[in-house]
C-alpha cells in the first residue's frame, strides 16, 4: 500500500486554507455508550470509513510539487504542478472539511445531531458516534444496525463493517491491550524484569542537571513519542499511570538519563500488569459521584522552573482555595456527562436513572471548601 501524504509547510492561513476544527468524539461518551448497552443488553456495531479523507469532496484549487521520484515527459519537478483532485491526508483543513461532509450525510438520512457532544448522532432508536474515521452504533439488534449501515453505504460512503467491538465488550471492562504490546515494543526491554508498581517510590523525579542527557545515554527508543503514548494510555484505561505519565512528560523538553529509566520502570509495571484496564460495576440505585482532592504545596521542593506556566490555571493560597479549585475542575467535566444522559433520556434511550433528572453527588473532605461550595454566589 502506498499513501500520499500532502505537505503544508509553505501553506498560510486564509491563502491556501481556511476553517481546520474538527471535533471527535469525548471518552466520556464512548464509555457511557458502551455500558449501556452491556448493562441492557443492546448491540454494539463498530465501522471503518474507508481512506476517509479522500472520500470528501475537494473544497478549493489546490497544488502540490510532484513528490520524489515521480518525473513528467514535458520538462521537469520544477516546471509542473499537480492539480489535486481529491483531498489528501496532511492538509490543514482535511478533517474539517471531511467532518462536514459526513454530517451533512448523517443529517440527509434522519440522524439528528446531539446538542452536547458534536459526535453523537440519533436516529429513531440508533445512537451514533464518530472518532474521526471510525465509528460505532448502538441499536436494538444485529438486523437495525445492518440496516442503517446499507443505507449509509447507498449515500457514496465507502465503509468497512467490523462487527461487535469484542475488545470492549468484556464484563464492563475496557482494556488496551494492543497499545501496551506497542509501547512494551518501543521500548524494548526484552525479558527484563516486571515491576509491581508504576514508579520507584524511592525515586523523586526532577531536572537532574548535572546528569547525563538521555540522548547521550544508550537508550534505543523516542522518549517523545513513548511519553505520548503512555499519555493517551493513561487518559483513556490506565488512570493509574497517570501520575508517572505526567511526571515523565514534565521532562520533556530536556530529558536526562533518569527520566529514561523512568519510562523502563514504568514500561515494566504495564508489561506485567497488561491484563488490566477499567472496570465498571455501576448501581443503579446510585447517581454520579465525584471524589474531589487536592494537593497544597506538594511540590514545594520540586525544580520549577520546569513547570509549565500554561499548566497553571490558578493559584491557590490556602488548602481550601485548592480544594475549591479541584471542586470546580471535577465538575466541569460532570456536567457534559449529566447533560449528555439527560438528552438521552429526554429521546426515550434506557439510562441509568430512575429520577426526572440526572443529579451528580460531590465528595469532598475540606470543611471550607464545601462552605463556599454552598454558597449561591461562589457555586463551582
Amino acid at each position: 500500500q502506498v499513501k500520499t501524504q500532502f505537505t503544508w509547510w509553505k501553506a498560510s492561513l486564509w491563502d491556501e486554507y481556511f476553517d481546520t476544527y474538527a471535533p471527535v468524539v469525548t471518552w466520556f461518551a464512548i464509555r457511557i455508550i458502551i455500558t449501556i448497552s452491556i448493562l441492557f443488553e443492546l448491540t454494539l456495531q463498530q465501522i471503518d470509513f474507508v481512506q476517509a479523507y479522500p472520500q470528501a469532496p475537494i473544497k478549493t484549487d489546490m497544488y502540490m510539487e510532484l513528490p520524489k521520484g515521480i518525473k513528467t515527459c514535458h520538462g521537469n519537478s520544477k516546471d509542473h504542478v499537480l492539480m489535486l483532485l481529491s483531498n489528501l491526508y496532511g492538509q490543514k483543513q482535511v478533517g474539517h472539511v471531511w467532518n462536514s461532509f459526513l454530517v451533512e450525510k448523517l443529517l440527509s438520512l434522519g440522524f439528528q445531531q446531539s446538542f452536547i457532544d458534536e459526535c453523537v448522532f440519533y436516529c429513531d432508536d440508533v445512537i451514533f458516534i464518530v472518532y474521526v474515521d471510525d465509528g460505532i452504533f448502538l441499536g436494538p439488534d444485529d438486523r437495525k444496525l445492518t440496516n442503517v449501515i446499507k443505507e449509509m453505504k447507498k449515500t457514496g460512503l465507502d465503509i468497512e463493517d467490523q462487527g461487535r467491538p469484542a475488545d470492549y465488550q468484556s464484563i464492563l471492562q475496557i482494556h488496551s491491550r494492543a497499545l501496551i504490546d506497542s509501547i512494551v515494543n518501543d521500548v524494548n526491554i526484552g525479558d527484563a524484569y516486571t515491576k509491581p508498581a508504576p514508579a520507584n517510590a524511592s525515586m523523586q523525579l526532577h531536572a537532574f542537571k548535572v546528569s547525563p542527557k538521555f540522548s547521550e545515554c544508550k537508550f534505543n527508543f523516542n522518549y517523545h513519542s513513548v511519553a505520548r503514548k503512555l499519555n493517551y494510555l493513561g487518559q483513556t484505561t490506565r488512570g493509574n499511570i497517570l501520575f508517572a505519565t505526567h511526571q515523565i512528560a514534565k521532562y520533556s523538553s530536556d530529558p536526562m538519563k533518569e527520566h529514561g529509566e523512568a519510562i523502563i520502570y514504568l514500561v515494566r509495571y504495564l508489561k506485567n500488569k497488561r491484563h488490566l484496564g477499567l472496570k465498571f460495576h455501576p448501581d443503579c440505585s446510585e447517581g454520579f459521584e465525584y471524589y474531589c482532592d487536592a494537593d497544597f504545596l506538594g511540590n514545594w521542593n520540586r525544580d520549577h522552573a520546569q513547570i509549565d506556566p500554561s499548566t497553571e490555571y490558578q493559584v491557590a493560597l490556602s488548602t481550601t482555595e485548592a480544594e475549591y479549585i479541584a471542586m470546580s475542575m471535577a465538575l466541569r467535566d460532570a456536567i457534559p456527562v449529566m447533560e449528555l444522559l439527560d438528552e438521552m433520556k429526554r429521546r426515550n434511550f434506557q439510562v441509568l436513572c430512575k429520577h426526572l433528572v440526572v443529579y451528580c453527588k460531590v465528595f469532598e473532605d475540606n470543611s471550607g471548601a464545601l462552605e463556599l461550595a454552598c454558597l449561591p454566589k461562589l457555586c463551582p
